[in-house]
């Protein structure tokens, strides 16, 4: 099967200026620029005009040995039997740290949910399928914790953007990782992928890096593994994405489907492989439907 490419390296792009208008002693309007080759800067941003005032925050829970096996925890106040979100980041699987994606923590709490936002070792000192090891520890261990928190380990979610939205198929939809770390995919309620690579041939692209070498796209990539008890995906991608092809959703759809297992797959328009994933930042919804579309799909999959 000759699988849709992934762009993992966006060409050079021209910043796009974005203004966010944020209340305070009156508006203040704050200049960001989100850069798809610089995506650290709008996150180093975002994460300075989010607050977590008000949440529970536990930073650097231990969920492995390496130094890498940590992940930040967000929770409401008050929360009891809340649906329970563990966030992947991205980053070619070369990069990216959980500091950067705050944000989405903050986002996600807000909205009433446990979350959970972990950092995974790197390639290429670490390749497949050791970050998507490290997400099933993080799972076991946030559902371990979930109910001190006031989630229900019973309710999770597991979403991710980009390398991350692989690592989030992977997870769940091969039966090896979850079986592997005792966690029944019945708990697991649901998965979202937000610009995720699931389907291309890496020995093409510098993100070859990740994977072994001389390692097969046959035998790794998420659509050749879908389970026949998988939970319910949400797909979104960005209608201006240029470092992900959108193949790569429509292949991981239709080999959900092939398998009777729910899938919506979405494009948002006028985002781009960036902008997707800051819009479900709180103060940046207006950019496009991302943290919308997500709480919709948690809200329509999550047990009552």
């Amino acid at each position: 099967m000759t699988a849709a490419p992934d762009r993992r390296r966006p060409r050079p792009a021209r910043t796009r200026p974005l203004r966010l208008l944020l209340p305070a002693a009156g508006l203040v309007a704050l200049g960001l620029t989100l850069n798809a080759c610089s995506p650290a800067n709008a996150q180093n941003t975002l994460n300075r005009v989010v607050s977590t005032a008000g949440l529970r925050v536990q930073q650097d829970v231990r969920y492995g040995p390496d130094a890498r096996n940590l992940m930040d925890v967000y929770a409401p106040q008050g929360a009891r039997r809340a649906p329970t979100v563990l966030f992947i980041h991205g980053g070619s699987w070369e990069s990216g740290d959980k500091e950067g994606y705050r944000f989405v923590g903050e986002s996600l709490a807000r909205a009433g949910y446990v979350t959970g936002v972990m950092n995974y070792r790197l390639a290429p000192t670490h390749r497949y399928p050791a970050y998507v090891q490290d997400a099933a520890q993080a799972l076991k261990t946030l559902r371990t914790q979930a109910a001190a928190l006031g989630g229900d380990p019973d309710n999770l979610f597991v979403m991710g953007h980009s390398a991350g939205g692989f690592n989030a198929a992977e997870l769940v939809d091969n039966e090896r990782w979850l079986r592997e770390v005792n966690v029944p995919v019945s708990a697991v309620r649901g998965v979202i992928g937000v610009a995720g690579p699931y389907s291309y041939d890496f020995r093409d692209f510098p993100s070859a890096r990740a994977f072994p070498v001389g390692g097969d796209p046959d035998q790794i990539m998420p659509d050749r593994h879908v389970r026949r008890d998988a939970p319910p995906h949400l797909l979104l991608t960005a209608a201006r994405d240029t470092v992900v092809h959108p193949q790569n959703a429509l292949n991981m759809e239709a080999a959900l489907k092939a398998a009777g297992i729910s899938a919506v797959r979405t494009e948002l328009p006028g985002l781009d492989h960036v902008t997707i994933i800051a819009a479900v930042a709180r103060p940046l919804t207006w950019l496009g439907g991302t943290r919308q579309a997500v709480l919709d799909f948690i809200e329509a999959h999550r047990l009552r």
